[in-house]
């Protein structure tokens, strides 16, 4: 059973990765190549299309049902991984997997969050046109989220622009690291329990 799992898990994973490349492709999607492009829309399209179906989410051109869809394999490869590492199941196991698959939405969301900042912190060093397809689509995904970011440094002060950046992936890369052990404690701790 433990070698079904970590097979599972594994598939999920390299599924992941292809839906990976197919968000990246949709960014440059005239440079790439004709039969890799046909081959990942031909593999992703029909889970994506049942994502759009449940999550209406466009900003501007840009299709954010991929994100749900990506997260929620990762939310399955965790419980495939948490299942083939124990070789029990209780109430405790359950509910660290339930803690490990929240973690692993919640640290998806803020490791994509801090590469557009980080991507959106070089063009701004960079002094990069904003105009094309690509930057337009960095520029709608950061601005809400440095938006938010800098109402919570700031307040409601106004602040400099580079520092709110700089401080908003600070404050992402001390939630992915510190999250990452507060809950492979949790999780140690809810293994542990008997029942």
């Amino acid at each position: 059973m433990q070698q079904i799992f970590s097979l599972l898990a594994g598939l999920v994973g390299i599924y992941s990765f292809i839906l990976l490349a197919r968000f990246i492709m949709s960014w440059f999607s005239r440079s790439v190549p004709g039969k890799i492009s046909t081959f990942l829309i031909k593999a992703t399209d029909p889970y994506l299309d049942w994502w759009r179906n449940i999550v209406k989410s466009k900003i501007g051109p840009f299709d954010l049902s991929i994100i749900f869809a990506i997260v929620c394999l990762s939310l399955v490869q965790t419980i495939f991984y948490m299942l083939a590492a124990s070789q029990k199941v209780s109430i405790g196991i359950i509910l660290a997997i339930l803690v490990k698959a929240l973690w692993s939405i919640i640290s998806f969301i803020a490791g994509f969050c801090l590469v557009i900042i980080i991507i959106r912190c070089f063009a701004y060093l960079a002094k990069v046109n904003m105009s094309s397809r690509f930057w337009a689509t960095v520029e709608s995904i950061s601005k809400p989220v440095l938006f938010q970011m800098n109402r919570l440094i700031y307040g409601n002060r106004t602040g400099n622009f580079l520092h709110g950046m700089i401080l908003s992936g600070i404050i992402l890369i001390a939630i992915i690291v510190g999250g990452k052990y507060l809950i492979a404690f949790l999780v140690s701790l809810l293994n542990s329990l008997p029942i």
